[in-house]
């Protein structure tokens, strides 16, 4: 009886190894499962032609109107003539500008001169929403 107790005592043993075993490796798995879903990265990048990017649409937007462009960059010079800028709707302040033709006017708003630059404070606009920021603060001259 106590060669039986002996080996029941001894698989006993064996299997609380086993068993306090299984448990350290359950634990570490957790422990690098934590330490991956710490580290993992915050977003995730999808491009153009992959499947992530078919749920992706841009609205395409009309042009920007001509009220719209003067009051988001215009203005900032052409409100108070800073930095030599014709002032808005001012016709003694556009009369030599204008007496070189409106293709020269709409040449130097978009392409820039003297402390003016390209465009004015709008590098996104098109060449027609410059075309047309400038009609909108020469109108009625």
């Amino acid at each position: 009886m106590k060669k039986v107790q002996a080996k029941t005592s001894l698989f006993a043993a064996a299997l609380v190894l086993v068993a306090a075993s299984f448990s350290t490796m359950l634990q570490a798995g957790s422990v690098e499962d934590g330490i991956a879903s710490r580290i993992q990265a915050v977003g995730s990048v999808c491009i153009e032609g992959e499947d992530c990017a078919k749920a992706l649409t841009v609205a395409a937007a009309g042009p920007k109107a001509a009220d719209e462009v003067y009051n988001t960059g215009c203005l900032a010079c052409h409100a108070s003539g800073a930095a030599g800028a014709p002032k808005f709707r001012v016709a003694a302040d556009w009369t030599a500008r204008l007496s070189q033709g409106l293709d020269t006017v709409y040449a130097n708003a978009i392409n820039g001169k003297g402390g003016m630059p390209a465009k004015g404070l709008c590098p996104s606009c098109s060449d027609d929403e410059i075309k047309a920021a400038v009609d909108y603060m020469i109108e009625g001259l």
